[in-house]
């Protein structure tokens, strides 16, 4: 099998799709950038470190390295395109990518192609780890409500204006209001932000769906326990995660967590 390399930022995410490819019998290497990813969480690993501020130098690790494809996931604070040092060595090609979009998906989508570029393959690791991914329609033992049910209504309504920007992956909605969508303080920030909005009636509800044309192969929504536990402080009702298209990470935490605090989880469609 070829040789695998994550590009790992904050979260958990980069070690469950590790552990994972390398259960199946994928050799891995982790390069954890800095300073995003948690390297106490890479206790087990060898890990190279790497920073974003020259995309030449990554290009070399990996080469050293002889890494074949690559894998991006993990939270990182995303900078503009003219953030980014980039060095002599890289300069020329993305010039030739017209790196002008200023959206996530655009930024993450040109920075793969260029590692395609450079003889690197983007392992389509979805299929590969398909258990990390919501595929059911109730993964807890409470269900939504039918004021939830109508909030996803309004909220897939609202998603489809939204979605195609590549502006956002969430958004909260209270008695069919939309109280906030996720800006670049993620998701997080979005929930705490939404609870000082929040009136009289239903608890509110997340809804979280990848956009329209994002590339999945390098950037999905994803939540995990942290995320969970935070909506309950905050008095939600449940989140509606997208089917196939949205990880959940720590399941058997979070679903334990969920059903202990009759808190809902259910998978969706977007329209």
């Amino acid at each position: 099998m070829f040789k695998v390399g994550i590009l790992a930022g904050g979260g958990k995410l980069p070690l469950a799709i590790g552990s994972k490819l390398i259960e199946i019998g994928y050799e891995v290497e982790f390069f954890c950038i800095e300073p995003f990813a948690q390297l106490s969480d890479y206790y087990q690993y060898e890990v190279k470190r790497i920073k974003l501020e020259s995309l030449s130098k990554i290009l070399i690790t990996l080469k050293k390295s002889k890494i074949q494809q690559i894998v991006m996931a993990g939270n990182v604070k995303r900078p503009s395109i003219k953030d980014i040092k980039f060095d002599l060595g890289a300069i020329k090609l993305i010039k030739e990518l017209s790196l002008q979009g200023k959206g996530d998906n655009k930024l993450l989508s040109a920075i793969s192609s260029l590692f395609i570029k450079n003889n690197f393959k983007i392992l389509d690791w979805k299929n590969l780890c398909k258990d990390l991914f919501i595929q059911d329609d109730y993964i807890t033992i409470k269900k939504p409500s039918k004021i939830s049910l109508q909030n996803l209504t309004k909220g897939l309504i609202a998603y489809k204006l939204i979605g195609e920007l590549d502006l956002s992956q969430s958004l909260i909605i209270q008695n069919e209001i939309i109280l906030g969508i996720e800006a670049a303080e993620g998701t997080d920030e979005l929930i705490k932000r939404c609870y000082q909005y929040k009136k009289r009636g239903d608890k509110g509800v997340l809804i979280k769906l990848s956009k329209y044309n994002q590339n999945t192969k390098i950037d999905l929504p994803a939540i995990g326990l942290n995320t969970v536990q935070l909506l309950k402080k905050y008095d939600y009702e449940g989140v509606f995660l997208e089917k196939n298209n949205c990880i959940l990470l720590e399941r058997k935490k979070v679903v334990k967590y969920c059903n202990k605090n009759s808190f809902f989880i259910s998978g969706v469609n977007k329209i």
